[in-house]
């Protein structure tokens, strides 16, 4: 596999609705956290995979489940955000296209930093999370085993850079809203709605238009 970059950048992607409960929350809870409180939302994700997620286990944190943890890729412009692009998924409920669709950007090392200074655990995968088949690894040193090559790639037609470019990174229960570095959005009229809705917020990232994040 291709070495990580020197910094990698991971990514959330969520619907510009679902800002105000996470600034409300103070962070980007997992789904299981959200359903548990009964905090709705915009759900930008597939229905069954969703369900999937919270059953499946992170094998190498015994007892817990892939919905427990706050997920990201570790690339902009996510084959999960072609699937919203396209809106034609047969399990893919939301058809409100990619132009709401909001990029939280954070750096990796510094979640980690954060998660091992807080007894937090973290842990990615090399594929897709939601997969049957998914197998997850918690120490940097593993790193190396993410296809970066795939996660870099714009075309992924090949079932390989598919299958590598839906790596995730994953933080158990909440990521704070401190630890987002940049808000990434597809044109300057979201941009003006983010700033408005963190406007009162004590902390407030980056708001920055990123077309070329965007299909």
């Amino acid at each position: 596999m291709s070495e990580p970059p020197a910094r990698p950048k991971i990514y959330h992607i969520t619907h510009v609705d679902n800002l105000p409960s996470i600034l409300a929350a103070g962070g980007i809870d997992s789904d299981a956290k959200r359903i548990s409180q009964g905090t709705g939302n915009t759900n930008i994700g597939m229905t069954e995979i969703k369900q999937r997620r919270l059953t499946l286990d992170v094998d190498c944190y015994s007892g817990t489940k892939v919905g427990e943890y706050v997920p990201f890729y570790f690339c902009p412009r996510s084959i999960m955000l072609y699937l919203i692009y396209m809106g034609n998924h047969p399990d893919l409920a939301y058809t409100g296209g990619q132009r709401l669709i909001l990029h939280l950007e954070t750096d990796l090392y510094s979640v980690v930093q954060w998660a091992e200074a807080n007894n937090r655990r973290w842990a990615f995968s090399k594929s897709n999370a939601g997969a049957f088949y998914a197998r997850f690894r918690k120490s940097l040193d593993n790193l190396h085993e993410v296809n970066w090559d795939a996660v870099a790639a714009r075309d992924f037609r090949d079932s390989i850079i598919k299958e590598g470019k839906q790596a995730e990174f994953l933080l158990f229960d909440n990521c704070p809203w401190k630890l987002i570095e940049r808000i990434g959005v597809i044109d300057e009229q979201i941009e003006r709605q983010v700033i408005a809705i963190i406007r009162q917020n004590r902390y407030k990232p980056i708001v920055s238009v990123q077309p070329d994040w965007y299909y």
